[in-house]
């Protein structure tokens, strides 16, 4: 059972709430100018205000209560997806992003957490807790494709990586008040257009950029994942596609007007036709500059002509699809192997029987292409010496390769504040049953070269790992660590919570009698020992400890189950009996309103598809 959030002696409290209702409401005009003085102290204010906020944000991003929370909040807003086929899909290709791709994760972020809710809006996000919110509309919007899903979620994954929402989120509220500062002296406009300037500027100039960058380390995130590298480029082409024939929404409508496309607007993100571009691009490189697509369907190797793609799917044109997915093909076999051996041309079937392939094969054997692919792929390795071409492909590989070691080089440094708290967080998880999370959290404590408590390193990696199940791992870690130290109440504490996940609720009590011998007051030894009597049976000795925990802080009545808080406290009885109504109240008119939802998406004609 999870430790109430209050009584986590390492937890934070959660932010979340607070940091994302908050507004960017404008300062109210002044009548008077204000002074030279007056200026560089609004100036010094704007970078302060950047400053907090971002150190806000940071914290949030490493606060596992506010990790969990976000999901929570997601799943509440938009329900959970209940059709375990995208829930399958998005698994895998997120599992393979997290566990393969090349990557370095920051001291102070957490490891990646998501879910697939019902939205049906065409959207994915990623929080600045580094959870991936991932709606059911994008992955029946991009055909349920894993390398089309592979580049979205790389690209999400990559704004986690970079904290962009903490940086732009703090840039945000720097430029508005900077602007509003500045109106303050000169009046230069009405406070209106003044609020529709900073967000056309914070859209193009701290929105945007980031998203270009997204776009980019999602593509090395998902080639280096063994994905697609022609997935980027297909997924923005369908995005297109759906965005202009299929979608219900009429804000995500995109026109097929040229003349739409060229209007300033406040978009924060780049075109689809841009980025499909720049995705494309991207590929080529990866290819060592062999392979390009032309005219959105001729696939060339070299200049030379290889195929040319046509549609596949009964239900829309994929044709572009299929182009990128073939070139993208080319481009991993180019890029994976130096020399034409890699390709296996002798045997049953080029390269090998991997899904990245099974386009660019499928329409070769349709084609009857097999030897016009071996003639062009010979002759581009021919001309490589004289392009450099697969060098300069390398020595950029080596520089990324080169940024991620370095930074996992100092996170073995990390300071002793560094490693407490990914060993905090480690607990935190535990705590709400995320036992691989934990580890992963105890493995960067491990790795580092400082640790400043070596024993309760041992009792938390413990209790980790029976979370996971691993009671005989547990037990050893959590005898050790008491053994180096008997003095801390939290290493019994934890040792009894391994004993009571084991089923030997006696040898719990017995470690909880000694955390309460080290500190009477302490809310989790009475907490935790009114809970295991309760299990057993033992409703006296339940209500006794309940009673202890009452007396230590009554604002924990909540913890307490209602059969003995009425023998407590009428009136915090009470209290909860006015909660748990009102509580059901909102969940029936959730449900309702869910029920209704559904009902008129039934009534709704089926769209039709140009």
């Amino acid at each position: 059972m999870p430790i109430p959030t209050r009584f986590r002696k390492k937890g934070t409290r959660a932010i979340m709430a607070g940091l994302l209702t908050v507004s960017l409401a404008l300062p109210m005009p002044r009548a008077e100018a204000v002074d030279v003085w007056g200026a560089a102290a609004q100036a010094l204010g704007v970078y302060s205000a950047y400053q907090s906020t971002l150190s806000s944000m940071l914290a949030m991003g490493n606060n596992v209560h506010a990790q969990v929370q976000s999901r929570l909040q997601d799943l509440k807003e938009n329900g959970r997806d209940r059709n375990p086929h995208d829930i399958a899909i998005v698994d895998e290709v997120m599992n393979r992003l997290v566990n393969h791709a090349d990557y370095a994760l920051k001291d102070n972020s957490l490891p990646f957490i998501w879910s697939v809710n019902d939205s049906k809006v065409f959207n994915a996000a990623c929080y600045p807790t580094d959870y991936v919110s991932i709606n059911r509309g994008l992955v029946r919007g991009l055909n349920c494709d894993p390398d089309e899903i592979a580049a979205v979620l790389g690209h999400e994954l990559t704004h986690g990586l970079e904290q962009h929402s903490a940086h732009d989120y703090a840039k945000a509220v720097a430029q508005y008040y900077g602007m509003s500062f500045l109106n303050m002296d000169a009046n230069l406009m009405d406070w209106n257009k003044l609020a529709g300037l900073a967000n056309y500027s914070i859209a193009k100039n701290v929105t945007l950029p980031s998203e270009y960058d997204a776009d980019i380390g999602g593509f090395y995130l998902m080639t280096s994942a063994g994905f697609n590298p022609g997935g980027g480029a297909a997924a923005m082409a369908r995005m297109a596609y759906y965005f202009t024939y299929e979608t219900q929404d009429p804000l995500e409508y995109q026109s097929l007007d040229p003349k739409d496309k060229n209007q300033e607007n406040y978009n924060d993100h780049p075109d689809t036709d841009l980025r499909e571009k720049k995705l494309a691009e991207l590929m080529t490189a990866y290819s060592a500059g062999h392979v390009t697509v032309k005219n959105r369907k001729d696939v060339y190797i070299d200049d030379q002509l290889f195929l040319s793609a046509d549609w596949t799917n009964e239900n829309y044109d994929n044709t572009v699809e299929n182009a990128y997915y073939i070139a993208g093909g080319l481009a991993k076999a180019f890029h994976d192997y130096a020399s034409i051996d890699g390709w296996q041309f002798g045997a049953r079937q080029f390269l090998t029987d991997d899904r990245v392939y099974r386009v660019l094969r499928d329409f070769t054997e349709r084609g009857n292409a097999t030897g016009r692919l071996q003639e062009l792929v010979a002759s581009a390795y021919a001309r490589e010496a004289a392009s450099g071409a697969r060098e300069k492909l390398r020595a950029d590989e080596k520089a990324r390769a080169d940024k991620y070691a370095a930074a996992r080089a100092a996170s073995l440094s990390a300071e002793a504040k560094t490693t407490k708290k990914w060993r905090e967080n480690a607990d935190t998880y535990s705590d709400y049953g995320m036992p691989e999370h934990a580890l992963f959290q105890m493995r960067r404590v491990y790795d580092a070269a400082t640790q400043d408590d070596a024993a309760e390193n041992l009792v938390i990696r413990g209790r980790a790992k029976a979370v996971a199940g691993d009671f005989a791992g547990a037990l050893q870690d959590a005898n050790a660590g008491l053994a180096q130290n008997d003095k801390d109440i939290y290493n019994y504490l934890n040792r009894a919570d391994i004993y009571r996940m084991m089923g030997e609720p006696q040898k719990a009590l017995a470690d909880l009698q000694s955390a309460m011998s080290i500190d009477a007051k302490n809310p989790y030894g009475p907490l935790m020992s009114g809970q295991i009597y309760d299990e057993i049976g033992d409703h006296a000795n339940a209500l006794k400890y309940y009673k202890a925990l009452y007396e230590i802080d009554p604002k924990t009545f909540r913890d307490i189950p209602e059969e003995y808080l009425k023998d407590i406290s009428d009136k915090d009885y009470q209290t909860v009996l006015k909660e748990k109504k009102k509580a059901k109240e909102e969940r029936e008119k959730a449900i309702k309103k869910e029920l209704e939802q559904q009902s008129k998406e039934k009534k709704q004609p089926e769209h039709k598809k140009a």
